[in-house]
């Protein structure tokens, strides 16, 4: 009896494409188009950094040799792409009590199944991906098990900063604290510029912020107009920095529940920045794949022994960057 797995429809590269357009039920921050999608060809990356020199030129005498310019120190830094390769099983149990309902053809049954394996594994890439580039958001990326992929703070040589809301102060000028924010914010582009400042908070700290003293009237004013034009779950914006509650968390390997932001902190970051973050994305390690433009899913199925079932197999080499982590402000409420 032919295969049905035979058909191109399920070859490596219908797979691809049907793991890449299945919807992406996960993911705020792919939501925001923070992190581009950035294609490399191998699976490690350089990040090269050129710090210039900007200062101020003295008036002298005509007449007088020029002062002499001052060159700016090249930087070269190296990250391996992490590897995150998924697998699932089609059984045979599971087209034949599909079949049985004698609405499809075979074909029709099958990718039916496969779309449903697929959809599953792609929504688990989707979670760790959200996972990792929160991590880039806060300047360390973690693995599913806690442990850290990369401290971007060490490898750049940069302190982390943060700012103390004193949200449990009554008397707190919080608008002082943003400004401060975004001063630390702007201090920190080196060049670039950005459109505006967002901040992801944990429950706590979004609750204890619109309900403090000197921002709740402010918040109840914006909540007015916003329900008319906006929807108002997408933040609220209050002395230049856009607050958005943000309940992301997903399930580690010993079926722990992690937050990926802990409870009463939050983390401002700049938009509408050209290079400061982008997420690489590295080709699979499949013979087809070599030397190839990185996609950001890769599938691929085979028989099992005997034709008993077929495997699947996804994975993802994806690595979210934030090439300044200077601009990365962490917040606490008390």
């Amino acid at each position: 009896m032919q295969n049905p797995f035979s058909n191109p429809a399920f070859s490596m590269a219908a797979l691809t494409a049907a793991i890449n357009i299945l919807p992406n039920r996960y993911g705020r921050l792919e939501d925001l188009g923070l992190m581009p999608a950035k294609p490399v060809r191998q699976r490690q990356i350089i990040v090269e950094e050129m710090n210039g020199v900007l200062n101020l030129l003295p008036t002298l005498p005509p007449g007088s040799p020029g002062t002499v310019g001052t060159r700016g120190k090249r930087t070269l830094r190296s990250f391996v792409i992490p590897h995150i390769p998924h697998d699932d099983v089609v059984l045979p149990e599971e087209v034949q009590g599909i079949r049985s309902f004698g609405s499809e053809t075979e074909t029709e049954t099958i990718a039916g199944v496969l779309a449903r394996h697929l959809e599953s594994m792609r929504n688990k890439h989707s979670i760790t991906l959200e996972h990792l580039r929160m991590g880039a958001l806060k300047g360390v990326i973690l693995d599913a098990d806690g442990s850290v992929l990369y401290d971007l703070f060490d490898e750049f040589d940069i302190t982390p900063q943060s700012v103390n809301y004193e949200l449990n102060v009554a008397t707190t000028n919080v608008k002082s604290k943003c400004i401060n924010t975004l001063a630390a914010i702007e201090d920190s582009l080196k060049g670039e510029f950005m459109t505006g400042v967002h901040c992801l908070c944990s429950p706590e700290f979004f609750m204890a912020l619109t309900t403090h003293a000197k921002v709740e009237k402010a918040f109840e004013n914006w909540q007015q107009g916003a329900i008319l034009i906006n929807d108002v779950r997408r933040g609220f914006t209050y002395a230049g920095i856009t607050f958005e509650e943000y309940r992301g968390q997903a399930t580690d390997p010993t079926g722990a529940t992690r937050r990926f932001i802990a409870a009463g902190e939050a983390h401002a970051f700049p938009l509408g920045t050209v290079d400061t973050f982008g997420t690489y994305f590295a080709p699979a390690d499949f013979n087809e794949t070599v030397n190839t433009i990185g996609q950001p899913l890769y599938a691929k199925q085979e028989p099992r022994k005997f034709e008993r079932g077929t495997d699947l197999h996804t994975q993802s080499n994806p690595l979210p960057m934030c090439h300044r982590p200077g601009v990365l402000v962490k917040l606490t409420m008390a």
